[in-house]
Formats: structure tokens, sequence, C-alpha cells
């Protein structure tokens, strides 16, 4: 029998950083929508992320991408956030978005763009010192379109050689987290296209090199679970860049597109003893359509409604079931556990820790959106170019 008291324990203790990105502006290829009351300053994502934490009591960390989010001050900057209840997380490094990255960053044939690509994510070092930040998030957009446009293996010794220069400057404490994805914009090849690669550069590059699983970062019909628990079985899933897909990377809320799909990789994750904060949870995402602080809010409480599904599995009747060969019980233990309507036992969680049980609600008679719709005119909205 399931121990109900843990489980609930083990929800309110979830934690999962959201990302700066996923409050500015964002779109397609063709068109970017702009919203009314979008931050217009890191300072002020800050003050929606503060939101959402405010409502689920499960996001304390916000994670920030350079030069997005680059300020003048960035201990002033986590001052803020901590005045808030907040901390400053991971530091997601840019190299895709300058002219001179046209055929690669730090697998570029051209020393001297690998070398600026170099000092920026030693750059992004130096702000984890000053934001007390643990983790260096890198994903490299490199590769090639065409056959023979330049030397797959040499890309390959670029990439190790920059890795180990920047892994080389990290402080005791502090992770590099490599993330991979199988195409785009690289057609032909992609330098870092699959956790093997990923998962390859990080044992050569020692402990603190660890692998994160982007969900939206996979082909059609990837076993995602089976990746995470491989992962976890080696010691080298580092994080999650949580987020649905339906064809590729879309970047939609997580678990709007297959909830069965994060159930099942959050089962192994328990499974697998990587429901620890040694594995972050982390939101990428990009609300393209969608009001940027509710959504948010409902991927926060999609991954806890998919952890808390995951909890609730039986693991002594599954196994049973499994040693004996039993494969339609073993299945419906599963499926037992994935049909239960989490949602009254997630609302329990969150009165027990002083919060509205639903977050989306409270926000919506919070008020904050009239305010910050009203507030914040004028200036440059926050968001990507496309």
């Amino acid at each position: 029998m399931t121990d109900i008291a843990a489980v609930k324990a083990a929800l309110a203790g979830q934690r999962i950083e959201t990302p700066s990105w996923g409050y500015g502006n964002s779109g397609t290829r063709f068109k970017v929508f702009a919203q009314a009351g979008v931050p217009r300053t890191p300072w002020e994502k800050l003050d929606d992320a503060a939101k959402v934490h405010e409502f689920t009591g499960a996001a304390p960390t916000v994670a920030l991408h350079i030069p997005w989010d680059r300020v003048d001050d960035y201990a002033a900057l986590a001052s803020y956030a901590k005045e808030r209840g907040l901390k400053l997380g991971t530091i997601n490094s840019n190299t895709f978005q300058d002219d001179d990255y046209k055929l690669g960053s730090v697998c570029h044939p051209d020393a001297t763009v690998r070398r600026k690509a170099l000092d920026h994510l030693l750059e992004c070092v130096d702000i984890m010192d000053a934001t007390g930040s643990k983790d260096l998030k890198l994903w490299f957009a490199d590769g090639t379109n065409y056959p023979g446009q330049d030397d797959v293996r040499e890309r390959q010794d670029r990439l190790a050689e920059g890795l180990a220069k920047v892994y080389e400057r990290l402080g005791d404490d502090q992770r590099l987290l490599l993330e991979y994805k199988f195409f785009e914009p690289a057609f032909y090849t992609t330098d870092v296209p699959d956790w093997g690669t990923a998962y390859a550069h990080c044992l050569k590059l020692g402990d603190r090199a660890q692998v994160v699983v982007d969900t939206g970062h996979h082909a059609p019909g990837t076993n995602i679970e089976f990746i995470v628990a491989t992962l976890l079985r080696e010691g080298k899933l580092g994080a999650f860049d949580f987020n649905s897909r339906f064809y590729a990377d879309d970047d939609l809320m997580a678990g709007a597109a297959d909830p069965f799909q994060l159930f099942r990789i959050m089962y192994e994750v328990i499974r697998g003893g990587g429901f620890t904060p040694d594995v972050a949870f982390m939101l990428d995402q990009c609300h393209n359509i969608e009001a940027k602080i509710p959504a948010i809010i409902r991927s926060v409480m999609n991954v806890q409604e998919a952890t808390a599904k995951a909890l609730l599995v039986d693991r002594a009747a599954l196994t049973a079931a499994q040693r004996s060969g039993d494969v339609l019980t073993a299945n419906a233990v599963l499926m037992d556990a994935y049909n239960t309507d989490v949602r009254p036992l997630l609302g329990e969680v969150r009165e027990e820790l002083g919060l509205d049980a639903d977050p989306v609600a409270a926000y919506h008679r919070s008020g904050w959106a009239a305010k910050i719709a009203e507030e914040r005119v004028g200036g440059q909205q926050a968001g990507w170019g496309a």
C-alpha cells in the first residue's frame, strides 16, 4: 500500500525552476506576439516569477538567459530576487544569436569565433559567481547543413576542447549541464544531437558535468523514459527542461501534449532515485498565444500532477507482477496510478502549506494581470526576435 503521508511530504518539497524567458514575448519563426503587461526588464521578470511561487509554493528559483537578462549588477539582481522569496537559478548561455555563429560557435572552423564563444561561456561562469547560481546550462546550435561542409570529427574535437576549458573554470560547487537536440537549426549534422553524445562528453569531463533532458528535443516515438532511466543509472542526469511537443521543439506547456509520457518519465525519476535536488526540474517553454504567468502556473501544476501519480504507483505490487512475468497486472498497476485523480490530494498539500488549493484561480483573483497591464506601459518589452 502507498504511504499517503510520505507522498504528500514529497510533493510539498518538490521544486520546479521557471525560465525568465517564459515571461517575455515569444512566437514562431514568422511572428512574435506581444501581450499587455509583459516584463521590460529582468527585474520585472522576477516580479512575475514571484507570483508563480506565491501561488504554487513550488517555484522558488528562476533561470536566467545571457545576454537576454544581462544587467550591470548581478549581485543586486540576486538580492532583488531574495527580497521576493526567490533565488537565481541556472545560468543559460547564448551562442546562437550572433552573426559570427552562422557556422557554429565552439565548433566553428575559425579559432577567432571559437574564442569569442568561449569568452561568453566563461562570462556566464562569472555571472554564476555573482548570483550564487550552481548550474551552467549549455545548448549549442552548432552543426552543418551539407555533406562536406566541415569535418565532423574535428568539430567534436573543438567541442571537447571548449567544454574542457569551461569545466576547468567552474567552482567546486558548480556544475556544467549539457543539453542535446537532434536537429535544428543544422539539418545535416548537429554537434550535440542526442543523449549519447552529451553523455560521452560529460563522462570525459568529470563528475560535475551532467546531461540535460529537454522533453521536446527528441525524434517522434523516442522512449524518453528509457533515456532518463539510463542516465540515472549512470549518475549522469543533471536536469530536465520540461515542455510538450506535438511535432518538433514546440515548447508548449509541460504535460499538455502527452501527460502519460510525463507520468512515465516521472516514474523513472522516482524509481531511479532522481527525485532529489541533484536533478533540477526546470521549465523551458515559449508561451506564444497564451497568457504568460497562468501558463507557467499551469505547467508547474502539470509537473506536480505527474509526480503525484508516479508517487502513487504501488511499487511492491508492480515488482511482484514484473518478477512473475504477469504482463497485464504489471501494466494495470501503472495505469491505476496514472488514472487516479490527484487534484484533491495536491489541493490538500497546498492548503497545508497555507496556499490556495487552486493556484490558477488564486492568481486570477489577485488582480496582478490588470496591475501589470496598467503599469508596464512604454519601454521595450522583453522577448526574442523572429
